[in-house]
């Protein structure tokens, strides 16, 4: 697999953990991974199925959507990707799903809002919905666009990009991500979770509030904050 052997099999087994996850069907979906040093990255090649996916296909290009190494056609998301690892430096692994909670929030054009504590263990703020994209933007660059459209969300209501890794786009679906590929398909995982929670609760009480503030703080900061006291030490225990 040459040079990006390491690379290459980051991104093929989180391909394969979004497939297992059941969050993606037939050849929906794509994870990419980056090498920040080299300035490239993997992703999987456009509308190969899951079961025939092999590490030494996926395909290697950098910031500039220039192909760097591979035989396959990249991921239709390919600019997307690109876009997003050009501008917003701190992230390792990219994932785009179809799944279908999160996608039906999507198509609803509404935000996940915060409602219970499961969603506070991983951010303090509703899941955005990203406006649908203008026809200027659709005409154009399409994938290129869609960059744009979730960098300009984040711009548009003041998010930091490392403290909530997930968007949806109206009309569309989520795209997460994190500080490698595994961590983008856990976050897609945990979204798909979210949204479904969100839908099952608003169809119990659609008046159901969004969550107090300060339980939202309480079940962040316990995983997150600077004393946080969720899991174990990382450091070996003292006799």
């Amino acid at each position: 697999m040459g040079k990006y052997k390491a690379l290459k099999q980051a991104c093929y087994e989180a391909n394969m953990e979004l497939n297992a996850l059941q969050l993606v069907i037939y050849t929906f979906g794509n994870v990419s991974a980056v090498d920040r040093e080299a300035g490239v990255f993997a992703i999987k090649p456009s509308g190969v199925p899951y079961d025939q996916l092999r590490p030494k296909d996926m395909v290697i290009l950098d910031y500039e959507n220039t192909l760097v190494e591979g035989a396959l056609r990249p991921s239709s998301d390919t600019k997307t990707h690109a876009w997003l690892y050009k501008n917003w430096e701190h992230i390792g692994g990219i994932a785009h799903t179809h799944a279908t909670y999160s996608v039906a929030w999507a198509q609803a054009q509404c935000d996940i809002p915060i409602l219970g504590t499961t969603h506070a263990d991983h951010l303090t703020q509703d899941i955005p919905c990203a406006a649908p994209m203008s026809d200027d933007l659709i005409a154009g660059n399409y994938e290129h666009n869609t960059g744009i459209q979730i960098t300009a969300c984040f711009a548009e209501r003041n998010l930091d990009y490392r403290e909530v890794p997930m968007v949806l786009l109206g009309n569309h679906g989520p795209f997460t991500w994190g500080k490698d590929p595994a961590q983008a398909v856990y976050h897609s995982r945990v979204l798909e979770e979210l949204a479904k929670m969100a839908y099952l609760t608003r169809q119990i009480n659609p008046s159901a509030p969004r969550m107090k503030a300060t339980l939202i703080q309480k079940h962040y900061d316990r995983k997150h904050g600077k004393d946080a006291y969720y899991g174990q030490h990382s450091s070996k225990p003292t006799n």
